[in-house]
Parts: C-alpha cells; sequence; structure tokens
C-alpha cells in the first residue's frame, strides 16, 4: 500500500517488512537471501535505486557509476540497497526521425516502471538516478504518484566541445547541419562540429531540457541542492551521489514523503527558477505533469505567471552565451537561488537535504568576477523566458520561447504541414523563408503520437539564416531551439483543434503582449465543411498513449481524471467561440 505523509511508518522497514518479516515471508527472504541479504538485513530499510543507465548515450552512459557511489552511501546510513534498471530514449539521436515520438512516451513508461519496481517489492524508500531529458520528469511524477521517501539524483551536465578556441554545445551540430544544407559549410566542416559537441559523459550542455530540469528539481527541493550542478564527469560526483545515498535513508528514518517536497509553493519556486535561468519551454509540460501527479492545483497560468514575476537573470544557451559547465563554475543552482530569495521571487520551503531552500542558497558561494549570472536589477532580459498564449489558434494555450529574440509582435501567411518531415524538407530547399508563419500540425500528443521536438526545423531556420519567421506547432520545441516559436498548441489537430482548419496563405498574428495567436478567417464557416485527416496509424505502447493521453495543455499525462486545462478568464468566452 502506498504510504502518504499523513500516514508515517511506525518503523523505518514498515513496508518492506510485508516482504521480510515473520514465517510466511520465508519464500520471499530465500529469494533475498540468494541476492545476498543476511539475518541483519533485514531489519534495515530497504532502498531502491532505480537507474536509467545505458551505453546509447552519453547524457547516461556513466550512471552505473554513479550508482556504485549511492550504494555506498546508502549502505554506511545503515539501509539496504537493491537496484533496478529503466529506460531512456535519447533525443538526441531521435531527434528528426520517427524514434522521436519515443521520447515524451517514454516518460510515461519511466515513471509507470519506477512505481511498479518499487510498490512490487513494497521498498522502503527510493533513489532514481536520471539523466537524458524524460527520465528527470518521470521519476518526479513517480515519486509524487507513490509519496514515500525519495529523491531524485541528476548524472550532471556534459562539460563543453571545442573547436579551435569556441567552446560549443550539441546546439551547434542541428544548425551546422542548416549551414551544410546552404552551401555555407562543406563536409569537413560538418563532419568536424560533429565531433567536437559531445567530448564525454553528460546530457546536453545548454539550459536545454535536462538542465532546466535538473536546476528545477533542486530548487523544487527533490533533489538535494548542489547535487545536480556538479558536472558528470567532474572529480566531486562521486560525494554527491554518497550524500544522495546517506539522504535517503535520513528520509526514510524521518517519514519525509515525496509530497512534502512537491506542493504548490515548490512548484511555483520551480516555475521562477525555468524563467530565471531562461529554461526550457518543456518544462511547462512537466511541471504540470508532476502536479497533476500529486495532486495539487498547479497548471500552465502558473507557469506563465512565474514568467512575468522573474526575468532571465542567466546568460546561458540556447538564448545566452554560456552553458550549464559555467553557470556550475560560478556558483551554480544554489547562486541562483539566492538571487530568487533576495529579491523576494520565491518562497522558503523544505528540501530532501533536511535543510530549508533558504539556508541553502544561503551558502551560496559566488566566483568573483563571474558574468554568467546577473540580478534582477540588471536582467539578461527584462522578461521571462516564455509565455503562455491563447486566441483563435490555440484557445486552450500554446507556449512561446521569448529567450534568444525581442520579438513581441507578427504577422505573416501560414506554411502549412502535417508532419515535421514536410516543413524540415521545406526549409532545406528553400521552400519557406522570410516573412512566413510556418504551422507544424498533427505532432501532438494524440497526433503523433508523442509530441515530437521541433529542434531539426529551428536550427536548420538558424543555419541557413532564416531569422524573420515564426513557427506553430502543436508538437513541442527541444530546450535547445531558440526564436519565434510557439509550440504545445492546444487542442491539438488531431482531435479538431482549430490549428487543423488553417490552411496556406491564411494570415496569422502572434501576438505577445496580449497573448494571442490568431487567424484572419472564420473558423466556425471553415469548421462546417472540414474534412477531418486521417491520422496516421499507431499499435503497440504508442496506440496505448493515444488511447489514453491528455492534452499538452494538462501536461500530456496519462492517469485518469487529469486536471482542466487553465484558461484565464479574459481568454475564455472567445475560447467558447472558437469551439
Amino acid at each position: 500500500m502506498t504510504q502518504n505523509s499523513t500516514s508515517q511508518p511506525r518503523k523505518p522497514n514498515a513496508r518492506s517488512a510485508a516482504v521480510t518479516a515473520g514465517p510466511n515471508r520465508a519464500a520471499a527472504r530465500s529469494y533475498l537471501r540468494a541476492a545476498g541479504m543476511q539475518d541483519a538485513d533485514f531489519d534495515k530499510p530497504m532502498i531502491g535505486i532505480v537507474n536509467t543507465w545505458s551505453t546509447v548515450t552519453p547524457c547516461n552512459m556513466h550512471l552505473d557509476r554513479l550508482a556504485k557511489d549511492v550504494r555506498a552511501g546508502i549502505t554506511a546510513a545503515g539501509g539496504y540497497p537493491v537496484d533496478f534498471n529503466t529506460i531512456v530514449v535519447t533525443d538526441g539521436i531521435s531527434m528528426g526521425t520517427a524514434g522521436m515520438k519515443a521520447s515524451l512516451i517514454s516518460r510515461e513508461v519511466v515513471a509507470d516502471s519506477i512505481e511498479l519496481a518499487i510498490e512490487g517489492h513494497q521498498l522502503d524508500g527510493v533513489v532514481c538516478i536520471v539523466g537524458c531529458d524524460k527520465t528527470i520528469p518521470a521519476a518526479a511524477m513517480a515519486l509524487a504518484r507513490m509519496d514515500i521517501p525519495g529523491l531524485v539524483y541528476y548524472g550532471g551536465t556534459i562539460m563543453p566541445g571545442v573547436i579551435g578556441t569556441k567552446e560549443v554545445s550539441v546546439q551547434e551540430v542541428f544548425e551546422a547541419i542548416g549551414a551544410h544544407s546552404a552551401g555555407a559549410l562543406d563536409d569537413e566542416g560538418l563532419k568536424a562540429v560533429e565531433q567536437a559537441v559531445c567530448p564525454g559523459a553528460g546530457a546536453c550542455g545548454g539550459q536545454f531540457t535536462a538542465n532546466t530540469m535538473a536546476m528545477a528539481l533542486s530548487v523544487m527541493g527533490i533533489s538535494p541542492m548542489g547535487a545536480n550542478d556538479v558536472p558528470a564527469v567532474d572529480p566531486n560526483k562521486a560525494a554527491e551521489g554518497e550524500r544522495c545515498g546517506r539522504l535517503i535513508v535520513e528520509r526514510v528514518f524521518s517519514g519525509d514523503t515525496a509530497r512534502k517536497y512537491i506542493t504548490r509553493a515548490s512548484l511555483k519556486n520551480a516555475a521562477v527558477a525555468v524563467s530565471a535561468s531562461g529554461g526550457s519551454t518543456n518544462a511547462v509540460m512537466h511541471l504540470t505533469a508532476i502536479a497533476a501527479e500529486a495532486g495539487v492545483e498547479f497548471g500552465v497560468e502558473d507557469c506563465h505567471q512565474a514568467c512575468v514575476e522573474a526575468p532571465v537573470i542567466c546568460d546561458l544557451k540556447p538564448g545566452g552565451r554560456f552553458l550549464a559547465s559555467h553557470l556550475f563554475a560560478a556558483g551554480g543552482t544554489r547562486l541562483v537561488t539566492q538571487r530568487m530569495a533576495e529579491a523576494g521571487k520565491i518562497v522558503n520551503t523544505p528540501t530532501v537535504t533536511g535543510r530549508s531552500l533558504f539556508a541553502e542558497a544561503a551558502e551560496a558561494e559566488e566566483t568573483p568576477g563571474q558574468v554568467v549570472v546577473t540580478t534582477f536589477d540588471a536582467p539578461v532580459m527584462d522578461r521571462g523566458s516564455f509565455a503562455v498564449i491563447y486566441g483563435d489558434v490555440a484557445p486552450e494555450g500554446a507556449v512561446i520561447k521569448l529567450t534568444g529574440h525581442k520579438v513581441d509582435t507578427f504577422e505573416g501567411p501560414a506554411c502549412v504541414f502535417d508532419s515535421e518531415e514536410d516543413a524540415f524538407h521545406a526549409v532545406q530547399d528553400g521552400s519557406v523563408g522570410e516573412g512566413d508563419v510556418i504551422i507544424i500540425r498533427y505532432e501532438g500528443p494524440k497526433g503523433g503520437p508523442g509530441m515530437r521536438e521541433m529542434l531539426q526545423v529551428t536550427a536548420a531556420l538558424k543555419g541557413r539564416k532564416i531569422d524573420n519567421v515564426a513557427l506553430l506547432t502543436d508538437g513541442r520545441f527541444s530546450g535547445a531551439s531558440y526564436g519565434f516559436v510557439a509550440g504545445h498548441v492546444s487542442p491539438e489537430a488531431a482531435v479538431g483543434g482549430p490549428i487543423a482548419l488553417i490552411r496556406d496563405g491564411d494570415r496569422i498574428t502572434i501576438d505577445v503582449t496580449n497573448r494571442r495567436i490568431d487567424v484572419n478567417v472564420d473558423l466556425a464557416t471553415r469548421r462546417a465543411g472540414f474534412t477531418p485527416h486521417v491520422v496516421r496509424p499507431a499499435r503497440g505502447v504508442f496506440a496505448k498513449y493515444r488511447a489514453s493521453v491528455a492534452s499538452a495543455a494538462q501536461g500530456a499525462v496519462t492517469i485518469p481524471n487529469p486536471p482542466p486545462a487553465q484558461v484565464p478568464a479574459s481568454h475564455k468566452i472567445n475560447a467558447a467561440q472558437d469551439a
């Protein structure tokens, strides 16, 4: 039975005792003895280490080594560690292919598999070791769902690659593909970028989705402050793993479960951190999904409000100059948290270290002369990193990136594509260009199925130096994308959302100030003669996902009865007219 925060265990091994204690559990103990447990171990709390280790990607290839440190910490603190493994789908490898449809779906599979492993063995606590993008929110979703003692430990950022004297990240290789197609970069130049951008272990180096969510979970309090910041190959990473092992045993003994840390207040803090750091728009979907799993009222409008309140104070890629390793050297998440606390942007909440968020922030050590983190009095951008907007095209909302540009309004003719591949080919062959509004639809949660990221398209535009262009999609954007782009358009095309009614040449107006995306046609009249698009077939897990997934405006969760999408009162009349 799932342990909740209102009913603490009488003993630290109260859950696992259901498996290990008493004469009726002799058979279970016989299996555990074969796996290495001894008499004294049966009285210890059993701690699951759920690892997303894989040799397919630098983001996760080192996590098996990190597990050894976590094990040591658990053992030293009086717990008994047991290991499980779950999957990862690597965005960087699958980007631009049909495989990318599996990415967001993997978030649900990882969360489900963590729940099954821990509940199936009635373990007392869990450390989730994560790397590539979707494994991070998936771990927090599982902890929120189970509400047992747990924490999330991120494997860390990759270090910068180097080309000549320039430090680079994976962002540059996607842009190099566009430059190559435009004839601005030859084969050898493309290969040089390809060989340089990923020098070793660690997740993508900018404030892309992985590093955004790693920071968000630290500020939320479900990851130990400082542990996620240490780069993957830093010698100090071992000590952080050992600390995570000790902390989880402490949380089990204290009876502190996940929902002590995952609250409305901590989710708002996390959203402020996303905005202040110039983080990924994917965080909107992930934070709302974590909230849904925890049963907390928190949605896309809360994320928007965080951006209203918190300008960008971190000069990080994709819109800025620096990488996560530079942020770590400058003072890390602690420094950003200290800035937010001093400016009154966040509130004090508990964390899995046993100390409050503000106590952790107070220990920030700012490197003299650092230029990665500014202050709210002199921000990098005078607004947050994204906005949630509505209008004719997106009655339930869309998320627009605000980093990397200063555009507030855009109007242009629609260039409509029913798949990412079609849009990418059109960019590559020059069929779309300056002044256009590219629309990529039928890539939403149900339409994909799986809601692919459009980094291949945005990077191709950047590589071809096409700057005066907008892009709307019911799919998503990679944390490495930047430009005037809006994703998560809801309702999506596959369920008959207004984006399905748009045709080539329709005039689209995007107004960030008034939070609207509108089209200059009578959508009601057009709907009367609309023939639904035949959605591409799906089978297996893809079909299961399509059948159960909620709107992007609800976090694209697959749990029963997700919360209703948040729509501000000022937009509800328009939404009703558009429906």
